[in-house]
């Protein structure tokens, strides 16, 4: 496979292009990644990262002290995501050139393939957006998110943006759902239900907590309530993979659930649901449009 994408350079770019960002809200992109139904998305393409035995070696390996740093890395993990999706031009190419140099230094040998990779490598790289794409946009689709085929097509295109960020070769960037779901059906042969990934999904399943956060919030059993949506909503050759093809929920149960959960969250103010980056991102491409 090819070397890794060029980052954008500012230098084709205008200073209203770097303030919308690379999608803009006019976009899919913050359709999707704005809605309650995006947290399930995110843990359901956490699940299916899981199963490509390297990449889940790159995270188990480059992961000492994993558990005491776990809520400081999904923290990183989602700010990442949401400075690409809400940020600037300038900001989102500023973390993805940090989140490039932190994957430069990690490398490893799988033991089950024996491949020795970069954590940079292309191809992981790859398989790393694909799930994220593909999970996001499942997960909203069952989730009742109105979104028609063009739409679809258009958030797969829209998304070749985030795989560039990332290093993503261009050429392999998968651009509409057909070329996505493509890429998908050929990778299957090599994925696995390697130690590692059943070890990394439970952990998904029952992160630590400090003890005080499981007595007096509901924190433990809403987030249960995600990871075992974002389980139940993988395909059924995943769920296999993970040995519960069918949880308690089938498909339809899944998705009923799947939209309760986003009716109940859509009831929460856009202010309180939206985190600092995505609001900031709303404040600033609002702060520039002309009053009525």
């Amino acid at each position: 496979m090819s070397r890794l994408a060029p980052l954008p350079s500012p230098d084709d770019w205008s200073e209203e292009e770097d303030r919308l960002g690379f999608f803009g809200p006019d976009s899919v992109t913050w359709r999707i990644h704005g809605d309650p139904a995006y947290h399930v998305g995110g843990l359901r393409a956490l699940m299916l990262q899981a199963l490509h035995p390297v990449a889940m070696d790159g995270v188990a390996r480059n992961s000492t002290g994993f558990k005491d740093e776990w809520w400081m890395r999904m923290t990183r993990t989602g700010q990442y995501m949401e400075t690409i999706t809400f940020g600037s031009r300038t900001e989102a190419r500023r973390m993805a050139a940090r989140v490039r140099g932190y994957h430069r230094k990690l490398s490893g040998v799988e033991q089950t393939t024996g491949r020795v990779y970069r954590v940079d490598d292309p191809d992981l790289l790859l398989w790393v957006h694909a799930t994220a794409v593909d999970s996001l946009l499942t997960t909203a689709r069952r989730a009742g998110v109105p979104l028609p085929d063009d739409d679809a097509d258009r958030y797969v295109a829209e998304q070749v943006a985030a795989a560039q960020l990332v290093g993503v070769p261009l050429s392999v960037a998968p651009r509409s759902v057909a070329e996505l779901d493509a890429y998908l059906e050929d990778i299957r042969p090599s994925l696995a239900s390697t130690p590692a990934a059943v070890e990394g999904v439970r952990t998904l399943f029952v992160p630590p907590m400090p003890g005080w956060v499981q007595v007096l919030t509901p924190a433990r059993p809403a987030w249960v309530t995600l990871a075992s949506l974002g389980m139940a909503t993988l395909p059924g050759w995943a769920r296999r993979m993970y040995s519960v093809p069918n949880l308690p929920l089938t498909d339809a149960a899944a998705t009923t659930a799947l939209r309760a959960v986003r009716t109940a969250l859509l009831a929460v103010p856009e202010r309180a649901r939206w985190s600092p980056i995505a609001r900031g991102g709303w404040e600033r491409v609002s702060a520039a449009e002309p009053a009525a």
